[in-house]
Order: C-alpha cells, then structure tokens, then sequence
C-alpha cells in the first residue's frame, strides 16, 4: 500500500536579522508518553496540490498560515498498520509565515511552538527531518544575499 502526504516548515523573520526567525513545529505524544516535535504534515486531499496541501495542513496543525516559497524534498518511509505494509512519501516545502495565532486545536496535535531556527537541529525528533531543516537554512541564507549580479549604487 502507497500512501503520500504533504507539509513543511513555515519560517516567520525572513525579513529580519538571522536570530529572529522561527518555525512553527508541532508535538505529538508518542505510544510511550513522550512528546515529539516534528513537521507538520497529512494527506493529500483528491484534487489537491503537494503543495496546497503543504499550505492546508500546516494551517490546521498549527493555527498558521503560510506560502510556499520552494521544495525541500521528500522523505520516503515504510510502516506497518493494521497488518498491513505502507509505503510512505511525504514533500516537504519552506513556507513563509502569512499570519495566523499558534493553536493545537488539531486533535493529532499536543502541542505547537515556535522554535527558533538556530534550534531545530536539537528539537526536531526525526534525522530525516533535521536534514529537510538544514537544507530550509541554507535557502533561506541564499535568499538574504544581494544577487551579485544587481549593480548597487545605480540608477
């Protein structure tokens, strides 16, 4: 059984200095008790975009809004359910924050929080998901540099 999924990383202070920007990542309480953070992420709906569903469940898991400004790749993963083998696929995407107040009303949420950027290497509970994080940092860096080719200074 093959199932796909969608979600991502909405970042707020990509216009401001390095230290400010933040994530807003959810806590799920796992089989043992213990609350791990992660991405938000679920189904794509029929009809449905990869990346509106990035857009969609972001904002139900997380109270936030937010739009997709790239890809950070997909993580493929298998389980087992009810008996039965699942081929897992899940794309990711960097959002910018559009608004919105944090909640976890989202009955599959814990907890939400905003986590500073400098952080998610710490707090994120899944490598795969670390490694979509680091690839968000380096975008987000790529994006706060003048493009050397812009003449500065002239009009």
């Amino acid at each position: 059984m093959r199932e796909t999924s969608a979600g991502g990383l909405v970042v707020d202070g990509l216009d401001g200095p390095p230290s400010q920007r933040c994530a807003a990542l959810i806590g799920r309480t796992d089989r043992r008790g213990r609350l791990l953070w992660s991405l938000p992420k679920g189904h794509i709906e029929q009809g449905e975009t990869a990346e509106q569903t990035a857009m969609r469940e972001v904002a139900e898991e997380t109270g936030i809004r937010g739009s997709v400004l790239a890809s950070l790749g997909s993580i493929d993963y298998w389980f087992v359910t009810e008996g039965r083998r699942v081929h897992k696929t899940v794309h990711h995407y960097l959002l910018r924050f559009l608004g919105g107040e944090l909640s976890d009303e989202d009955v599959e949420v814990t907890e939400v929080a905003w986590v500073p950027l400098s952080e998610l290497n710490s707090k994120l509970a899944y490598a795969d998901e670390r490694k979509l994080a680091a690839i968000a940092s380096q975008l987000i860096e790529g994006m706060s540099k003048p493009d050397p080719e812009t003449p500065v200074g002239r009009e």
